[in-house]
């Protein structure tokens, strides 16, 4: 092949490669929003200008290709990149591979195959009758990254456990003259990362210390705070609490062993709170039927926001996939306090820091499990 066919070939490569970028970057907006679906994006192409483009709606439905298809537009020999296999199965709606047809696409580009077996490597076949080709495996590693909860709920029937724990620089978690350890800006990220996820997960212990009402306070994205989970083994949960006082558009849920409190369980049923009786919640394998229990309230990505007592359970017994570390500049000192060890927090090798500026403050995301 010459020079300029090779640079011709990898011009369209790049444009490609682009185009299904984009796509990602719409597959995040409702990342943590589409229940048991996972959050695609699409990005539709006509001699060489973007004429559409979609992404998985709130609660997954309808799709991203339904989304950026379903338009008056002559979508005739266009090309369509997604980030994951179209379905090509019926459930309860039709399949995308359908209304891809219907538009007389010319080709389909996309990163990799759906892991559903109603739907895997089967698009191919599909559109291929209509003469439709598929290209596929773009940006392969980015989206094994990006679909890792959702696979993950395909594979083990569990969801993804993510952590978020604030550091000072010299390894403490709680400031005995401050509400918070860290910064403004740190906090506002705190509040943007519970957006990308189906719950919040923390512990009556911290909920009535904090008395924090755990969801998003960024203008615009209010509606994107996430289901809150309790895990309140002896059902201590104060009913003074914000959680309970202020409205939010979310559902409650309470993890306890005991069924003795009558009255308290009625009174959280009165106020919307769902509350889900379990027979134990000591052990690593207790916690794993908790957590597999989420995927039937079609949660796949959960974030944790606790004290470190918990943490350092769910460190010991390997019960999480990624942490967020969000560490200051500035030593506590005797202004410092743990109220559990620190060894296992020390362990964790910092070493990928996200690109994001927080003033005086540092992000690390660094994968467990």
């Amino acid at each position: 092949m010459s020079y300029m066919a090779n640079q011709k070939r990898s011009k369209i490569q790049a444009k490609h490669i682009e185009n299904l970028t984009l796509a990602f970057e719409l597959a995040k907006i409702n990342l943590g929003s589409t229940k048991e679906n996972p959050s695609v994006g699409c990005v539709v192409e006509k001699n060489g200008s973007i004429i559409s483009s979609g992404y998985t709606s709130i609660n997954g439905r309808p799709h991203a290709e339904f989304n950026a298809l379903n338009k008056d537009i002559n979508f005739k020999n266009s090309n369509v990149y997604i980030t994951l296999e179209p379905c090509s199965h019926y459930g309860k709606t039709s399949p995308c591979t359908n209304i891809i047809k219907s538009k007389k696409v010319k080709n389909v580009f996309y990163s990799i195959d759906d892991v559903d077996e109603r739907s895997k490597n089967k698009s191919k076949k599909v559109l291929g009758k209509k003469d439709i080709s598929i290209i596929k495996f773009f940006l392969k590693k980015k989206a094994f990254k990006f679909y890792e909860s959702y696979h993950r709920l395909k594979k083990n029937k569990l969801p993804i456990i993510d952590v978020k724990l604030a550091l000072s620089k010299d390894y403490f978690t709680i400031n005995k003259k401050k509400k918070w350890i860290t910064n403004e800006q740190s906090r506002k990220l705190s509040h943007f990362l519970r957006t990308q996820y189906n719950a919040l997960l923390s512990t009556s212990k911290s909920i009535n210390k904090d008395n924090s009402l755990l969801n998003c306070r960024i203008d615009g994205l209010e509606n994107k705070s996430p289901n809150l989970i309790i895990l309140d083994r002896d059902l201590k949960i104060k009913k003074n609490l914000n959680i309970f006082k202020k409205k939010i558009d979310r559902k409650i849920y309470i993890y306890t062993t005991n069924n003795n409190k009558k009255k308290k369980i009625n009174w959280l049923k009165k106020n919307n709170v769902k509350v889900k009786l379990f027979d134990k919640m000591n052990t690593r394998e207790d916690y794993i039927k908790i957590f597999r229990s989420f995927t039937k309230l079609n949660f796949s990505r959960i974030f944790i926001e606790s004290g470190l007592t918990f943490i350092n359970f769910l460190l010991k017994n390997k019960l999480l996939n990624n942490i967020y570390i969000f560490k200051t500049d500035t030593n506590l000192n005797k202004n410092g306090f743990n109220n559990s060890s620190n060894k296992l927090i020390k362990k964790i090798k910092l070493k990928k820091k996200l690109k994001v500026y927080l003033n005086s403050d540092t992000v690390y995301f660094e994968r467990l499990n």
